[in-house]
């Protein structure tokens, strides 16, 4: 588990960093600055969750695993939702998509809740 998550979250901070470089470069005077921000804040939020997800990597090695194991999946199931719809609502446009939004933040405050408490139990 040590080993996958570090790798998910890798990963996850290289795509956070091609996101924001395509919003930055790709994106700037074809969204406006609205949808601009929102993607932003995708970007964001992505890229906490990458570092939170090596976090959780790197913690196993000292508290409960299966605690944890649980606090990565819904970190990066917290991306996919949280991040995917806000990247998609902001180039598409696509108002409905902002009802997925808060699953991924849902599953966000989750995980970090579940990081305490295997911090504690550690």
């Amino acid at each position: 588990m040590i080993k996958l998550f570090v790798i998910l979250g890798s990963i996850n901070a290289l795509l956070a960093v091609a996101f924001g470089a395509f919003g930055s470069h790709g994106l700037k005077g074809k969204l406006s600055a609205d949808m601009l921000s929102i993607y932003e804040t995708g970007v964001q939020y992505h890229m906490y969750h990458a570092i939170g997800l090596v976090l959780i990597g790197i913690l196993a090695q000292w508290a409960v695993p299966s605690t944890l194991h649980w606090a990565g999946w819904l970190m990066f199931f917290g991306i996919i939702f949280f991040s995917g719809s806000l990247y998609i609502l902001s180039i598409t446009g696509v108002k409905i998509l902002g009802a997925i939004t808060p699953i991924g933040g849902v599953l966000f405050l989750i995980s970090w809740v579940l990081v305490a408490i295997a911090a504690i139990k550690a």
